[in-house]
């Protein structure tokens, strides 16, 4: 799940001191583990023709968490409610942080969202059955979504891979290999997994630097 927050000035106060929206620099939205389900999972998991239930919107247009929540069994354990994100995808697929596919002994790759052959395994257990998913399990690559209009004003590029430097609390680093992603329909924000984000030591609206070579 992504966490979103409203930028309603120029100069944001985090809980650490002052960050400026000025130059090449995105908020970090932190994904906790979730779920994205096709029509046929879903109507396996909670019942032929079942609609998700809208909780609440996601800083990508369009996009939700939802009010329904899966099992997710791997080898070694499981995670009991792991929340499912709307809408409903052309293809299932389930994203965890390396610790917690490595807690419940699934092997998953890094992956830009949607690339998934090849990747892990599980088993998805809902309300009404359970659904074998035999690709689908990915550990998300790290990613900024942006406008073309974004990428204009940033001088960047579709799938070009940056570098966003964090410098919060006493554990700066930067993050390498960060795909960009263009698209008309996404809003700007950089997309990081819990691993990554404590790595960080990241409070809730927190701007990075994206520095190109």
């Amino acid at each position: 799940m992504t966490y979103s927050f409203q930028v309603t000035e120029r100069f944001i106060k985090t809980f650490g001191g002052i960050v400026t929206l000025m130059g090449k620099t995105v908020l970090i939205e932190t994904s906790a583990r979730h779920v994205h389900v096709s029509r046929e999972a879903l109507d396996i998991l909670y019942g032929a023709g079942y609609e998700l239930t809208p909780k609440k919107p996601l800083s990508q247009p369009g996009q939700f968490a939802c009010e329904e929540r899966l099992q997710v069994i791997g080898p070694k354990g499981s995670f009991p409610a792991v929340s499912i994100l709307g809408p409903i995808r052309p293809s299932t697929q389930v994203e965890l942080s390396a610790s917690d596919a490595r807690s419940v002994g699934i092997t998953a790759p890094i992956r830009e969202s949607g690339d998934i052959k090849g990747s892990g395994a599980c088993k998805l257990v809902g309300p009404n059955g359970t659904y074998d998913l035999t690709v689908g399990v990915i550990i998300a690559k790290r990613h900024i979504h942006m406008t073309p209009a974004d990428a204009q004003r940033l001088g960047l590029n579709d799938k070009q891979i940056v570098q966003v430097k964090s410098d919060y609390a006493e554990r700066a680093l930067i993050f390498g290999d960060v795909v960009v992603r263009v698209n008309e329909n996404f809003s700007l924000a950089m997309h990081i997994d819990t691993d990554e984000s404590n790595a960080a030591n990241l409070a809730p609206g927190y701007f990075g630097e994206i520095i190109a070579d």
